[in-house]
């Protein structure tokens, strides 16, 4: 984006008597009361372009060239690599003595020059100013079928590794993934409704769904910016690139994702939440979708709930044997409440659901409410949550109590009407699982004493808090032994003479973990049992601090203790387990 003053400009236009008074003014209003960019608005105000790059260029100090009228020899192509030229949109003009002469669209581009510099081994790089569309038109002269030919490659390489599985969304028919890049070209993003419905685009957005469940992602990011489009997959709890998205389609693709998930594509302003159904395979796949509006365009985030990816065997979460025990005695007890804390996308909710599905018996009545309902599990009855609809959760839990439930499962305990029906339903025979935001166990009581909870109330009731973190596992394919330095161990605050014959992992990086060295995740727990000590902490309102140690006393493991177990198993790194659990022992 070429950044100059709009009156400069329109009087610098003026002057060359490419611009009239009257015209000068309409184009400013456009470019002022509508936000059109200053350069774009004096072209679609009818001024001729190359008369619009040489008043830029010269108010910016830089000189002016047409690639349109310039043959560049293949020597000179051949310094920029395509995905150099593509990434950065730029094209080589000259060498002069050891400085290289670039046309760009994007003279304010710093930090694109400095790199350039590095990566093409010249002394410098000078930026000429050119127009957008003889960027355009250059890269798809002199770069256009190396970049296809490699986009291509990544492609076919995704679609390769698809199999034979086809993706259908449940509003239509199977659509296969034989894609060519070329198709995208063509496509009029004037139109994002019509975009939408094009079979490009259709096939674009069903390859990067299927991309992201086949590649166990949990979410997929459609992020808008100024100049880019970027698609990332959220693996194992890290975002990464996917393939790159022309901004030209930004419009059309979220658009194609309103029209499957049933939101108002004419609404650009307000966020909104919806909802795909998805096939693949012989399975189903649900992913949730939510829109919101950015500075540059509508931001779109779907989180991918696929049920056969999701273990819900209470024996295979993470729990180490001793507090696995434990807490299928809590679990099966006739009463109580039992609480799972941890920041979002800790799996909390995981958690729960594989503890219900350890008591979901024929003779037990199971009813959960949840915000949302994120998997159907047979034999629950599950109430979503709809705020807007006025079903809230101390109204759903109302409703819920008189429905004659065994167990009941509130997906969040949000404030004090909540708690205080959570507390009546233990009391009156009811065991209660819920979540909370806190960063470990202790503070979990802290919080709900903040919340107003009577303390008497809240011994009386409380069974267990497990506070819960999700560490990467170490890739089983590229997996080596390794001796941590002595600074990694303190870290742990480990001494080195403690761990002279424990063996230390960590993964290489290969194809299967896409080179991260990981590949997976496992839990880390901290169970806090409420035993008569802490009971009695709790109804003289202890502090956390107070709470944690006469826990730790009495044999409870921190999260940093159950990651430094998982560590010395070989399943994760030193690395992941003080990146998430750094919060809860400062």
């Amino acid at each position: 984006m070429i950044r100059v003053e709009a009156k400069d400009l329109l009087k610098s236009l003026h002057k060359m008597e490419e611009v009239d008074q009257p015209t000068a003014q309409k184009i400013y209003n456009e470019h002022r009361k509508n936000g059109v960019e200053i350069v774009k608005a004096c072209i679609d105000g009818g001024v001729r372009e190359d008369a619009v790059l040489y008043a830029v260029a010269q108010l910016l100090g830089l000189e002016p060239v047409q690639l349109s009228g310039l043959v560049l020899p293949k020597a000179l192509i051949d310094k920029v690599p395509a995905n150099v030229a593509n990434s950065y949109r730029i094209i080589p003009v000259r060498m002069e003595d050891k400085t290289l002469v670039i046309a760009t669209a994007d003279p304010d581009n710093l930090a694109a020059l400095d790199d350039l510099k590095f990566m093409l081994g010249v002394a410098q790089v000078r930026p000429a100013l050119t127009s957008e569309s003889s960027i355009n038109e250059a890269l798809a002269q002199y770069y256009a079928q190396a970049a296809n030919e490699e986009k291509q490659k990544q492609i076919q390489a995704i679609v390769d590794s698809l199999g034979d599985e086809e993706a259908s969304s449940g509003h239509g028919g199977q659509e296969t993934f034989s894609i060519d890049i070329n198709q995208f070209a063509g496509i009029d993003t004037s139109d994002a409704a019509a975009a939408a419905e094009s079979a490009p685009v259709r096939k674009l957005l069903n390859l990067i769904l299927l991309t992201g469940v086949k590649a166990q992602a949990s979410d997929i990011h459609f992020e808008p910016f100024e100049d880019a489009f970027r698609v990332r997959n959220r693996i194992d709890g890290v975002l990464y690139e996917m393939l790159p998205v022309p901004k030209t389609l930004a419009p059309a693709l979220v658009a194609r994702i309103k029209v499957m998930s049933h939101l108002d594509i004419s609404e650009r302003r307000m966020p909104q939440d919806g909802k795909i159904p998805v096939r693949i395979g012989d399975r189903e796949v649900d992913l949730r979708v939510s829109s919101l509006p950015t500075m540059f365009g509508e931001s779109v985030v779907i989180r991918i709930l696929d049920r056969s990816v999701v273990n819900l065997d209470i024996e295979k979460i993470g729990f180490p044997d001793d507090m696995l025990t434990h807490f299928k005695e809590v679990i099966e007890a006739p009463n109580g409440i039992v609480v799972v804390t941890g920041p979002t996308g800790s799996g909390k909710t995981t958690t729960l659901y594989a503890a219900l599905s350890a008591v979901n018996e024929d003779s037990v009545k199971i009813i959960t409410t949840e915000d949302p309902v994120e998997y159907e599990i047979n034999g629950l009855i599950q109430v979503p949550v709809d705020e807007e609809a006025g079903r809230s959760f101390a109204m759903c839990l109302r409703a819920i109590l008189r429905q004659d439930p065994d167990i009941l499962l509130i997906g969040e305990v949000r404030d004090q009407e909540t708690a205080k029906i959570a507390i009546e339903a233990s009391l009156t025979g009811h065991l209660v699982f819920t979540t909370l935001h806190t960063n470990d166990a202790p503070t979990a009581i802290t919080r709900l004493l903040d919340m107003g909870l009577e303390p008497f109330l809240l011994a009386a009731t409380l069974e267990t808090i497990v506070a819960q973190r999700l560490v990467r596992t170490i890739c089983l394919k590229c997996k080596a032994p390794y001796q941590p330095s002595e600074e990694e161990l303190l870290s742990l605050s480990i001494k080195a003479r403690d761990v002279a014959n424990q063996r230390f992992y960590y993964g290489k990086g290969c194809e299967v973990c896409k080179n991260t060295g990981y590949k997976g995740r496992t839990a880390i727990f901290e169970m806090l049992d409420i035993n008569d000590v802490v009971r009695e902490l709790v109804l003289s309102r202890a502090s956390a601090t107070q709470i944690r140690i006469a826990a730790q006393r009495a044999g409870m493991r921190t999260l940093r203790d159950a990651g430094i177990q998982k560590i010395y198993a070989g399943l994760t790194t030193i690395e992941e387990v003080i990146r998430e659990t750094l919060a809860t022992e400062d």
